[in-house]
């Protein structure tokens, strides 16, 4: 009976725990009551004016105040990301290369529409996502979805064009709506985005300083922060610029989310020799190579306190977090040699094997060649181009084939909608060809015409599009 609870399950807070699964951007805060000295207590809730958005076909407004993250037309970027568009996808076989067989995508056209398309089709289905969207620097372009309309002229479009048919365009920093406009431009596709990936997928965003604060609450919102994997720092350059007036920008950021975490595959990359120097055997232990780990406890534990007595009769006092293991445990590691005493039996050392290591835990610093730098993607670009710099703003094909290694299988799909050059369709040929594997890519880019003054004109290249198809056209003669 002890074990029992003697009261009945609280089913309010078990369907709160319910439709945030669901509906995670539909979790708040709020006060409950307070206390006699006049602090309040906070609970878990549902948004019901959110939830109903999201069961809606139309706007629902709500005068209460909350905890949230919001801006101007948040509600019609829900509606736009939730409305249904009356479009399809059309075969392009004459750019294509061998249609009847290949599963790889490139897609000519608004990423919003095409991830709507794409639904039918791969729902649930995309282990990894890699974009690099617009860092909203005051002087890249935007899509601009229009939230101007009536309702019904809104469904009608799905907020694709403005009275121009402009897809696209600048957000500078006298734009009053700077950060509003950048905000409902990334976050329908977010959530559409989110849709597409497998239940044990994962998706990196690269992000710099501008909107990385915003991203991430866009992410916490849509993914749930529960599902927050990592911040990952890339050293983009290895050369200081003197262009800045108070710091020289080196890194950029690439935030990492899953859809379910509990799901996601362990993260592991190749080891290398260097991984591998800190390994030896002076011991000729039959395990093979081995290093010494650590042996304290990392928070104290009382029950983890206590006296080893070495074979000699020394006593060894424990640290003063206490040991890493329980009494027993010492005991059993001892018998089996994973653990053994020190020379002068004044401590144990542990023994941890090369053997059982799976592979090295990436760390969330990612800079040298591993992971590329953007001369050297911009290095490659000119390789493949017969020497012309078609595109200034590359990614490594590096950088993308570390995060396939540790985020794909060989039989998975990666998903890019921010195309650009094609960096990532790279990538995936690349990794495929080192190891023998099958992964498949979606590219989504919007034709946006390059400038008549650029090398990319000149050479015939009159929009990116025309750049990043014929990149992978290239890249795949490679392989």
């Amino acid at each position: 009976m002890d074990k029992l609870k003697m009261q009945s399950t609280n089913k309010v807070a078990e369907n709160v725990k319910k439709i945030a699964e669901l509906f995670p951007n539909t979790l708040t805060e709020v006060i409950k009551e307070y206390r006699k000295d006049g602090s309040p207590i906070m609970e878990y809730a549902i948004d019901f004016d959110l939830l109903r958005q999201e069961l809606s076909d139309v706007l629902v407004e709500g005068p209460e105040e909350r905890y949230q993250f919001t801006w101007p037309d948040k509600k019609s970027s829900i509606l736009l990301s939730n409305a249904p568009i009356a479009k399809t996808l059309r075969p392009y076989r004459e750019e294509s290369a061998d249609f009847d067989n290949t599963e790889n995508l490139y897609i000519e056209g608004d990423n919003l529409e095409a991830l709507k398309l794409l639904q039918e089709t791969y729902l649930g289905k995309i282990k990894m996502i890699f974009i690099d969207p617009p860092y909203n620097t005051g002087n890249d372009f935007v899509y601009e979805d229009d939230f101007v309309q009536d309702t019904q002229q809104y469904l009608a479009n799905s907020g694709q064009y403005d009275e121009m048919g402009n897809k696209l365009m600048q957000n500078t920093e006298s734009n009053g709506r700077f950060h509003t406009d950048w905000l409902n431009m990334i976050y329908p596709r977010m959530r559409l985005s989110k849709d597409l990936m497998a239940d044990d997928g994962v998706i990196f965003i690269s992000i710099d300083d501008n909107e990385e604060e915003n991203l991430k609450k866009i992410c916490n919102e849509i993914f749930g922060e529960a599902n927050f994997v990592a911040t990952i720092v890339w050293k983009h350059t290895q050369q200081s610029k003197n262009d800045e007036r108070h710091f020289s920008r080196q890194f950029n950021y690439i935030l990492v989310y899953s859809k379910n975490k509990a799901l996601l595959k362990d993260f592991y990359f190749d080891r290398t020799e260097e991984d591998n120097k800190n390994y030896s055997n002076p011991d000729n232990d039959s395990r093979g190579l081995w290093r010494s780990g650590d042996v304290r406890s990392p928070n104290y534990r009382k029950t983890l306190c206590y006296n080893i007595v070495a074979p000699n009769g020394s006593v060894i006092n424990p640290p003063a977090n206490g040991w890493r293991w329980s009494e027993e445990s010492v005991k059993e590691k001892l018998k089996t040699g994973e653990i053994i005493f020190k020379k002068d039996f004044t401590g144990i050392i542990r023994k941890i094997y090369l053997s059982d290591q799976k592979g090295r835990i990436p760390e969330n610093l990612w800079e040298g060649g591993r992971f590329g730098t953007t001369r050297q993607a911009t290095a490659v670009i000119k390789d493949l181009f017969g020497g012309k710099q078609v595109f200034d703003t590359p990614k490594p094909v590096e950088l993308v084939k570390s995060m396939c290694k540790i985020g794909t299988n060989k039989e998975d799909i990666v998903l890019d909608f921010f195309s650009g050059s094609a960096t990532t369709a790279h990538a995936v040929m690349q990794i495929n060809n080192e190891d023998g594997g099958k992964r498949k890519f979606i590219m989504v880019q919007l034709p946006e015409e390059v400038d008549e003054k650029t090398v990319a004109y000149k050479t015939g290249y009159k929009n990116i599009c025309d750049i990043g198809k014929e990149r992978i056209r290239r890249a795949g003669k490679k392989y």
